[in-house]
């Protein structure tokens, strides 16, 4: 099968195949659309087996991995099915004050899809966040249609998840146009798909460097539109010293499966390690060392992705102050990356901003301060992060309240005493943050509230009760949650 990029008429086509189904999807009920999220559930799992072999082949990741990773997306796809139909992201109210003089005008409002979306595939997730990942799913869910760019890592995983979501449109009896696939490998199919006038909003899952040029794109629109970018993280997790004292070690060993875990490439890994010059903090450091030592070198996603890791960390580790004191003890073979533990000082990391970036793969360094205070400097430093961890006692938490502001501005999830890979699906998650993490830190990308990235507010204005959403209606008996004049009903 070719994956060859598509042409600028391919894509125009696609795009307005997606425009003009959008206006008869959007208008679809919201047991519709979670019908619809089920059936591609279902039909993924009925190609359990072809994906999973699909995407081994092309990610070099483990099949117990891609199986959990497919559960994931499959949850994914039901619970935002679920949420959408219970409608408490629609934001119904109604507020009318007929005892007023002179009297106010009645106004009901609720949220509405904003027009096709663009989901932009990842490489290092080819289930959860790429073409029936939770970007599609929040879109479809919203009641917008959707584009998705295939990564060009794993094309047939794409390919085979893309039949997947066609069939399922069929089963529901819905327009062909809902949803689309293309594929290109060059930068000009992407900049041809955000800079489309038809398009209403862009999702990406990947690195700062493509996130930002979606986002520049976007901008240079003459209508801009919002692009919803996860650009990665370093995660810092800030090492308190009384907990630190308790459990060195422990902790060591959380940190240390958690850094190298899938070899690395997830954008939560702890990537800074912060603590402050004590016997405990040694003690960490020691083992640390030896756990490092002790992992074994895996395939990295693609040969991209093995080159970039081996150059940023021989630039890294070339660095004033950047001690290299720990690495695999097995070399790495052809495209695996080798788990790298580094150290520096406070002061050196302070005043070097490449020290501060993500190193995608198995590669942690850990910040040695002086003292307290040169730890909030680090913290002050730090640019905005998806997550945030404290390894404190609580009594060392309530002593801790000007670093924990500090934190709290700069994360979308703030974490005691765990670590940070692991991001469950949830109403209550938040994966997002401030920039360079995201491009829009009031939204995340997981969990039902994902939805409201695609939607926006409409208002109406002593509409005839007949031509507004049943939900709307003075006299409905919807169970979708609603405020009249301020109080939820």
């Amino acid at each position: 099968m070719s994956y060859s990029d598509f042409s600028r008429s391919q894509i125009e086509e696609c795009v307005a195949k997606s425009y003009a189904a959008f206006s008869t999807y959007s208008q679809s009920t919201l047991a519709t659309r979670n019908q619809l999220l089920h059936a591609i559930a279902s039909e993924l799992e009925k190609q359990r087996s072809a994906l999973v072999a699909a995407a081994a082949l092309e990610t070099n990741l483990p099949e117990a991995r891609l199986n959990n990773e497919l559960n994931r997306t499959i949850f994914q796809l039901e619970s935002y099915g679920d949420a959408c139909e219970r409608g408490y992201w629609l934001e119904a109210s109604i507020d009318q004050d007929t005892s007023s003089q002179p009297v106010k005008p009645v106004i009901k409002k609720h949220m509405i899809p904003m027009g096709p979306v663009v989901v932009y595939g990842s490489s290092n997730f080819p289930f959860a966040y790429s073409t029936a990942g939770g970007d599609t799913a929040s879109a479809l869910a919203a009641g917008c249609t959707v584009i998705v760019k295939a990564h060009p890592a794993h094309p047939k995983t794409s390919s085979i998840a893309a039949s997947c979501i066609e069939k399922a449109i069929v089963t529901c009896h819905l327009q062909s146009g809902i949803f689309a696939h293309v594929y290109g490998a060059s930068f000009q199919v992407g900049e041809w798909l955000v800079k489309h006038p038809l398009i209403s909003a862009v999702a990406f899952t990947g690195s700062f460097t493509g996130g930002k040029q979606l986002f520049d794109w976007a901008a240079q629109r003459a209508i801009p539109v919002p692009v919803f970018a996860e650009m990665g993280s370093v995660n810092p997790v800030f090492l308190l010293s009384e907990k630190l004292e308790q459990e060195p070690t422990q902790i060591a060993a959380q940190l240390s499966a958690s850094y190298t875990l899938g070899v690395g490439q997830f954008c939560t890994k702890p990537g800074l390690l912060i603590g402050m010059e004590s016997e405990a903090l040694n003690l960490f450091c020691d083992e640390m060392i030896k756990l490092t030592k002790q992992i074994q070198p895996s395939q990295l996603l693609h040969a991209g992705i093995e080159h970039l890791y081996r150059t940023k960390s021989e630039q890294l580790i070339a660095q004033k102050g950047v001690e290299l004191i720990a690495q695999s003890q097995q070399q790495a073979g052809v495209g695996e990356g080798q788990a790298l533990l580094t150290r520096v000082t406070a002061s050196d990391w302070l005043e070097n901003k490449l020290l501060h970036q993500e190193n995608f793969g198995p590669y942690t360094q850990i910040i040695v301060c002086k003292n307290y205070a040169e730890l909030l400097l680090v913290a002050q430093a730090l640019e905005g992060q998806l997550t945030c961890t404290l390894m404190a006692t609580v009594s060392e938490a309530k002593a801790s309240q000007e670093l924990i502001r500090l934190l709290e501005q700069r994360c979308g999830r703030l974490i005691f005493n765990g670590v940070p890979t692991g991001v469950e699906v949830c109403k209550s998650m938040h994966h997002g943050g401030p920039f360079p993490a995201t491009t829009d830190s009031r939204f995340g990308a997981v969990g039902a509230d994902a939805i409201k990235r695609f939607i926006r507010p409409l208002a109406y204005q002593n509409w005839p009760e007949e031509l507004l959403p049943d939900y709307l209606q003075d006299n409905s008996l919807t169970s979708i949650p609603r405020y009249r004049n301020g109080v939820i009903e």
